[in-house]
């Protein structure tokens, strides 16, 4: 089966216990839709744990990406005893603040080899992923495609422009293809239900808040059917 989930942000504890209530097996393939770091206790725990599973396909969010820039930034002064520049200690001050000081922590506690094969990884997370089940096509991403152009190809897209601008959960992008897509916390949107996966007319929304005390969901494309861990 195909499972789609986004926004763990560090919550280790809900991952694990979707893992179980999907009876995920090597079979199986889950597609992580972004920001798996950040607010939650786990963030590290998390990474590590996600690197170690063959059939979990990664996609990069917001806060994945300023981790992987400011984690290396911050294993160089480790490593050579340096002090950031302003600039890169003001980004470091802002990330704490939006959720990043655990992560910082759990990242600074690991020996290198450790370090080096969490930055890895974080450095190896697709953009998006183009999936077809069931002959129904899929555009999985974690937010939306910024100045979207239909004669510009994906691959030619920054990666920036995938990670920050949401999806239009109304707007058709590519003619018989659903995007399924995380970022925008569904209780934020007033036509959706609180704690549930929002489905608009071409985008599915399934960020329902895991790191603000609402549930992890999940969607299985095979069949549509909706998980939640609270």
């Amino acid at each position: 089966m195909t499972y789609v989930v986004s926004d763990i942000h560090g919550c280790l504890d809900k991952f694990n216990r979707l893992l179980r209530e999907i009876r995920f097996t090597d079979n199986d393939i889950l597609y992580v839709l972004g920001d798996i770091v950040d607010y939650g206790e786990e963030s590290i725990a998390l990474l590590c744990d996600l690197s170690m599973r063959f059939n979990v396909i990664p996609i990069v969010g917001e806060h994945d990406f300023r981790a992987l820039r400011l984690l290396t930034e911050l294993d160089t002064m480790l490593r050579d005893g340096t002090t950031p520049d302003p600039e890169i200690l003001g980004e470091m001050t802002e990330w704490i603040r939006d959720g990043g000081q655990k992560t910082m922590e759990d990242f600074k506690a690991l020996d290198d080899d450790m370090k080096e094969g969490v930055l890895e990884y974080l450095s190896d997370l697709s953009l998006y992923e183009e999936v077809e089940v069931n002959g129904k096509k899929y555009l999985l991403l974690h937010a939306g495609i910024a100045d979207f152009d239909p004669d510009t190809a994906l691959e030619d897209y920054m990666p920036e422009d995938f990670i920050h601008e949401p999806i239009d959960p109304d707007r058709t992008y590519f003619e018989g293809v659903t995007i399924v897509a995380g970022h925008v916390p569904t209780y934020t949107l007033a036509s959706a239900e609180k704690g549930k996966i929002y489905r608009g007319e071409s985008a599915i929304l399934i960020d329902c808040g895991a790191a603000f005390d609402e549930p992890l969901g999940c969607l299985r494309l095979e069949d549509g059917k909706e998980f939640y861990i609270r």
